[in-house]
């Protein structure tokens, strides 16, 4: 089961991603699709995190605005 924490991580992850599409005018993916592109972003911040000592929010969103320049 997935602790708290990660849950509101991955909320947190599928708002920014659904943000970013509506803002650039992208086709929004499915909800499942929404919710695995979340769990791939969470998953890599926490390694990222581990690596580096950082925050996983504060990566996460370093990672959306990184999706939002490409």
């Amino acid at each position: 089961m997935i602790g708290f924490i990660r849950q509101q991580e991955q909320k947190l992850a599928m708002r920014l991603l659904a943000w970013h599409y509506e803002k650039n005018a992208l086709v929004m993916p499915s909800p499942s699709e929404l919710r695995q592109q979340a769990d791939r972003l969470v998953n890599d911040a926490h390694h990222i995190a581990r690596e580096r000592g950082s925050n996983v929010i504060s990566i996460i969103k370093d990672m959306v605005a990184d999706i939002k320049k490409s």
